[in-house]
C-alpha cells in the first residue's frame, strides 16, 4: 500500500476539532431534549453519554464520537478514535456491547487506507469484549473517523459526573498533554519519545478503570477529552453543586509537554477552553502560566477522573496503578457555599 500521511488529510487533530464549548452552549441555550421516565441520564448534566433504562436490571449507554486524524498511521488512527469513543461507556461504569463505524472519507485519499482504519477500530472493540455491527460512510473534504457505541450498565450502578461529594478526593488514571504533543508534531517541534508516549496513552482503553470503579462502588467520574481537564472538571463541579480544587503539581504529564508549553506550543483549543471556563474558576497566584494552559489542553482519548471516598482512595489508587502506572490523586471536593466551580492551585509554592 502506498504510504499516505493522514495528518495532511484532516483538519484539527482529534478532540481539538470539537466546537468551542462556549459557542456550543450559546447555540443550544434555547434547545432542550424532551424527557422520558426511562431516560436516566440526558444532556442536561453534560455527562459522557445518555442512559436509557430497558428493565429493572439493565440500562443502555449510548454515545458517539469522531474526529480528524491524530497520527499518520491509519491503523493507529483507528485504534485511537475507537478508544476515545468507547471511553464514554467506561466512564459511566458500563460494558461495551456494540459499535457502529462512522467514516467521512475524501475522494483524493487511497481507498486502501480505509480497511486499515477500520481494523484498528475493530481491534479495540474486540479487546474490550464488544462487536462492530456495521457503520456508515460518506464522502467529505477531510478524513474523519469514529464510532457510535452502545453499552450496558445496571440502573443502580450508573456512574455519572453529578455525584461528587464534599470530602471526596479526585483520582486521574492517565497523564495529560496529548493536545500539546499533537500540535508539536504538526509544527515540527515534537520529541519523538514524548510523541510516542502520547500515542500509547491515547490507545489505552479505560475499561480497567470502569471495572475498578464498579468494584469499589464509585458513583462519580468523567473522562477527559476535548474540553480539557479544567472543562470536564468544571462540568462535574456544576453538575454536583460542589467546589473542586486541583493541585496542578500532582497532575501527571506526558513527556516534555511542559517544555513545549514554555516554548509557546499552545494549541488553539486550549484558548477556547479557557474562554469557556475562566468565569467559573479561581487560579492560585502561584500557578504557572504553563500549568494553567495545561489544564485547558484538549485531550484525545484521555483518562478517567473519578471522585472517590477518601477512605477508599489508597486502595483504588493501588489497583489502578497496575493498569495505569501514572495514576495519581490530584485534588479534593468541597462544599459550595455560594456557587459551584473549580480552583487550580500550585501547592508546592
Amino acid at each position: 500500500m502506498e504510504k499516505t500521511d493522514l495528518l495532511k488529510k484532516g483538519g484539527s487533530e482529534g478532540c481539538s476539532a470539537k466546537l468551542p464549548a462556549k459557542d456550543l452552549q450559546e447555540a443550544l441555550k434555547n434547545f432542550s431534549i424532551k424527557g422520558h421516565p426511562n431516560l436516566l441520564v440526558d444532556v442536561s448534566s453534560h455527562d459522557d453519554g445518555g442512559v436509557y433504562k430497558i428493565n429493572e436490571n439493565q440500562a443502555i449507554i449510548q454515545t458517539t464520537d469522531f474526529f480528524p486524524p491524530v497520527c499518520s498511521n491509519p491503523y493507529e488512527f483507528g485504534q485511537i478514535a475507537a478508544s476515545n469513543a468507547l471511553s464514554d461507556v467506561f466512564a459511566m461504569g458500563g460494558t461495551v456491547l456494540t459499535a457502529l463505524n462512522i467514516v467521512l472519507f475524501p475522494f483524493d485519499l487511497p481507498l486502501s487506507v480505509l480497511p486499515e482504519i477500520l481494523k484498528g477500530g475493530q481491534d479495540k472493540v474486540l479487546e474490550c469484549g464488544g462487536v462492530v455491527a456495521g457503520g456508515h460512510t460518506i464522502t467529505d473534504d477531510s478524513l474523519k473517523y469514529g464510532m457510535a457505541v452502545t453499552g450496558l450498565v445496571h440502573p443502580d450502578r450508573i456512574i455519572t459526573n453529578s455525584a461528587a461529594k464534599p470530602g471526596d478526593v479526585l483520582i486521574i488514571t492517565k497523564p495529560i498533554g496529548t493536545g500539546v504533543q499533537l500540535a508539536a508534531k504538526r509544527l515540527g517541534m515534537a520529541n519523538e519519545n514524548s510523541y510516542q508516549l502520547a500515542l500509547e496513552n491515547m490507545k489505552t482503553l479505560n475499561q480497567k478503570a470502569a471495572i475498578v470503579m464498579q468494584k469499589h462502588n464509585v458513583k462519580c467520574a468523567t473522562d477527559v477529552t476535548g474540553f480539557g481537564l479544567a472543562g470536564h472538571l468544571l462540568k462535574m463541579a456544576k453538575a454536583s453543586n460542589v467546589i473542586i480544587e486541583i493541585d496542578m503539581d500532582k497532575v501527571p504529564v506526558i513527556g516534555n509537554t511542559i517544555s513545549l508549553l514554555q516554548e509557546g506550543c499552545i494549541p488553539g483549543a486550549a484558548f477556547r477552553n479557557l474562554d469557556f471556563t475562566e468565569a467559573d474558576m479561581q487560579f492560585s497566584e502561584f500557578l504557572t502560566y504553563e500549568q494553567k494552559m495545561l489544564a485547558m489542553d484538549a485531550q484525545t482519548s484521555g483518562g478517567i477522573v473519578m471522585s472517590v471516598d477518601q477512605n477508599s482512595a489508597n486502595s483504588i489508587l493501588k489497583e489502578l496503578k497496575a493498569f495505569y502506572p501514572e495514576t495519581a490523586i490530584i485534588g479534593e471536593v468541597f462544599s459550595a457555599k455560594k456557587e459551584s466551580g473549580l480552583k487550580l492551585n500550585n501547592k508546592k509554592k
